[in-house]
């Protein structure tokens, strides 16, 4: 067990030597234990050092020692489900001295990513991908010719969602060879480990009894009322000690649960599930922030860590001297996560009918006051984004007030629902969207890049983008008030320090405002992008609007510009393609007005991970990069003017 993250290397001999699983698999078993410790402490140096996922990885450490030790990675397939996990699968197969790259522009991604290694089978970041993955996976082995093994990695919360289900029963009906590791971190499906479940998990798991079911069967098939009381018998025994019935009523053969840490047991029930055919499913107990002290304790809280940064020097005290002239600390600046959990504790309490809704996010979307405050008010549906928004619907339908809170790259996964069930029926359902935009270390899987495009083409719906703290407030209060279904989106982060009202207070829907004058350029921000809007306006002598709404644009305020300005420029930290200055676009093609438009967004390609003002300024979306990019479009109209003028 450790108290304290390593600041300095550790010493770690045995783990030096794994430069690949071949090299895993040279142990001998005895081995592997001190393996373990080795590569839990490098994981927790190399994660203090980057800062990244955190806890999972800890809880899998025996777990992925024994996948490598008993299959044949890279030919074997190992695919993870979201990925949190796997920083200790990264050390283990080539990338331990890449470690301390993680998650930096041009380094490791935070999750598997099959450009970056073979043994990264499959790219995630989404989670309940991984068992209809390996089984597409098995079915192509199968189809090669090949005897490679699939298997898939998922957690007890990814276990939440509807599309694990789907894969479990099309991978039971398939009768493929697979093999499913049900991670239970939280005891959500069984509570029961013992020493009863644990000597019938040995038997289910070894030759003897496989051989059984193979062989002895085949013997009992020939007198049906033996064959039938030793089915009845086995169905019994396991379903007093196991939570097996319903992975075995889909058609899997269930093992465990077992200590996902007991090394000998992993590596003895690994080897002989490999070798037995069809679909089949290991359940695995482990603990969270294993082997760290304080992750145990608060594995929610430990979930990710921030890099650690040397402690600063305590400058003296000097006795006698005047403070009177010291500069004051600047105001702490509030994430919009913040921002958005006082909102929905302030309208809660203003409004009955509202209802918060989340799907697995509570502490990434600020509601954690709430959920202590208006606990009847509250609900948390699990990995199950689609039911979040269709559950949501329903509570409309019988006069609530639903706000559903979700970051904006799950939103795409309940696209059907909130077209289908809300938009079309035109019900009442406000979206908080979060991480909206780049979301910097954690890569183009979980980039908000989308929404605008996505949302813009929905009748019905009503799309605000704040630029600052208090405009998130009041365009959440606007959006809340909407008779209809309406979106905020704002990113991940802090805002610019704009204090807040207290107040809620809505703003007039469909309304922009001008804050700076200017000529020949007017930059339409959509957006948190507006601080460099107006450092690249300062330079360019430009106007800029913050439009606040996407839909209904602002086409009054639009009008304008267009009329007094030579060049229009749309901002907005959204895909180009589809997005806000698409609409302003038609909007004027419409009007058959034909003042040049410069569109500045996200390019039509995906972002790799990095620190977000390097993303921005990789996207030209720094007000240098805006300055640049106005300059270069403005040579041609400058012409164009000099040559109308001289003629």
């Amino acid at each position: 067990m450790f108290d304290e993250i390593p600041l300095k290397r550790p010493t770690t001999p045995l783990l030096d030597l794994i430069d690949s699983p071949a090299d895993l698999r040279q142990l001998d078993r005895e081995q592997l234990p001190q393996l373990a410790r080795e590569l839990r402490e490098f994981l927790l140096y190399s994660v203090g050092q980057t800062g990244g996922h955190f806890g999972a990885g800890l809880g899998v450490v025996e777990l992925t020692i024994a996948l490598h030790y008993c299959y044949d990675t890279p030919a074997d397939r190992l695919v993870w489900d979201v990925g949190h996990q796997t920083y200790p699968h990264k050390i283990l197969t080539g990338r331990r001295e890449q470690m301390l790259s993680m998650r930096q522009a041009g380094g490791l991604s935070g999750f598997p990513k099959r450009a970056e290694s073979e043994f990264d089978t499959f790219g995630v970041g989404h989670s309940s991908t991984s068992i209809s993955a390996a089984l597409g996976m098995a079915l192509g082995a199968e189809l090669a010719g090949t005897e490679r093994k699939a298997v898939a990695i998922i957690g007890d919360g990814a276990m939440t969602a509807g599309m694990a289900f789907e894969g479990l029963n099309h991978a039971a009906h398939s009768g493929r060879d697979m093999l499913v590791i049900l991670n239970d971190n939280n005891m959500s499906i069984s509570e029961n480990v013992g020493g009863l479940n644990d000597y019938f998990s040995r038997i289910w798991a070894s030759k003897l009894y496989t051989n059984f079911r193979k062989g002895g069967k085949k013997v009992l098939a020939k007198m049906p009322q033996a064959m039938e009381l030793a089915r009845k018998a086995e169905e019994h025994m396991k379903g007093m000690v196991s939570p097996a019935t319903l992975f075995e009523e889909l058609g899997f053969y269930y093992v465990g649960p077992i200590d996902g840490h007991d090394l000998e047991r992993l590596t003895h029930d690994l080897a002989n599930l490999r070798s037995i055919g069809g679909p089949k499913l290991l359940h695995i107990i482990t603990r969270k922030g294993k082997g760290f002290t304080h992750a145990e304790k608060d594995p929610v809280g430990y979930h990710a860590l921030n890099k650690i940064e040397p402690k600063p020097k305590v400058a003296e005290v000097v006795l006698g001297s005047d403070d009177t002239n010291k500069p004051q600390p600047p105001r702490r600046k509030k994430k919009y996560q913040e921002v958005f959990g006082d909102w929905l504790c302030d309208m809660a309490s203003a409004d009955a009918r509202l209802i918060g809704i989340t799907p697995a996010m509570c502490e990434g979307s600020g509601m954690v006051e709430f959920s202590q405050r208006f606990p009847r008010r509250y609900h948390d549906v699990a990995i199950a984004e689609q039911h979040a928004v269709t559950l949501a619907a329903g509570l409309a339908c019988e006069g609530q007030k639903p706000v559903v809170a979700i970051y904006s790259t799950f939103l795409q996964r309940a696209y059907d629902q909130l077209i289908h069930d809300v938009a079309i029926q035109n019900l009442d359902v406000t979206f908080a969207i979060d991480r909206a935009g780049l979301v910097g270390e954690d890569g183009p899987t979980h980039a908000g890049s989308f929404d605008l495009s996505f949302l813009r083409c929905i009748p019905n719906l009503l799309i605000a983008a704040p630029s600052d703290e208090n405009e998130c407030r009041r365009l959440l209060t606007t959006a809340y008030q909407y008779p209809g279904p309406s979106a905020v989106r704002y990113p991940r982060g802090t805002g610019s320090g704009a204090p807040e009202l207290a107040e809620l207070l809505p703003l007039p829907v469909g309304e922009g405002r001008v804050v700076r004058d200017g000529a020949t350029v007017a930059i339409l921000n959509f957006g948190t992008l507006l601080p460099a809007a107006l450092q690249a306006a300062e330079q360019l002598g430009a106007s800029v609007c913050d439009m606040r709404f996407i839909k209904p644009l602002d086409t009054g305020l639009i009008q304008r510009m267009a009329s007094s300005h030579a060049l229009l420029v749309t901002l907005e930290e959204n895909a180009v393609a589809g997005g806000a200055g698409s609409a302003v676009m038609e909007w004027l093609a419409a009007a058959a007005c034909e003042v040049p438009v410069l569109p500045l967004g996200l390019p039509d390609q995906f972002l790799d991970h990095g620190k977000h003002p390097h993303l921005l300024q990789q996207a030209g979306l720094g007000s240098d990069g805006i300055v640049a990019r106005i300059k270069q479009r403005l040579r041609p109209i400058t012409n164009a003017t000099k040559a109308s003028t001289a003629s």
